[in-house]
């Protein structure tokens, strides 16, 4: 079995050691090969390949002192084939969201999700996708 290293913030990792706690895991490591599979079998739904999709992505960040924003209008034009909305909130005092409405393939929408949560200061990046199209009830 491979060992890696990962770093981040120790509210996370103090986070992540009360819920392998809360949740019987065995340790970090059981709590993060869990975490990988789940993140890596989300696109891989075999039902979900070569139909339309529409998936609506929604993104939360702190405004001050990062350049997430610049970075989600940059995702936004450089996957502009695929973005039919997107909607710009303040939320709170400090924070920011932003929602994409995406019409693309699999592949189309996966890959602007992996953008996105690659995207540096995110807070949460959440998203759903939804077959559309002749006999999907969505026309």
């Amino acid at each position: 079995m491979g060992v890696i290293s990962v770093s981040m913030p120790d509210s996370l990792v103090e986070r992540i050691d009360e819920f392998t706690e809360e949740h019987g895991y065995t340790g970090r490591s059981e709590f993060l090969r869990e975490a990988a599979r789940d993140l890596l079998g989300e696109f891989e739904d075999r039902k979900l390949e070569d139909r339309e999709l529409m998936g609506v992505v929604t993104v939360v960040f702190d405004y001050e002192g990062t350049t997430v924003e610049e970075r989600m209008m940059q995702l936004r034009h450089e996957h502009e084939d695929i973005v039919a909305s997107n909607f710009h909130s303040h939320v709170g005092d400090h924070n920011c969201m932003e929602l994409f409405i995406l019409e693309g393939n699999l592949e189309q929408i996966s890959t602007f999700v992996g953008k996105v949560r690659a995207t540096t200061d995110t807070k949460t990046v959440d998203y759903s996708v939804t077959p559309i199209g002749e006999g999907d009830g969505i026309v």
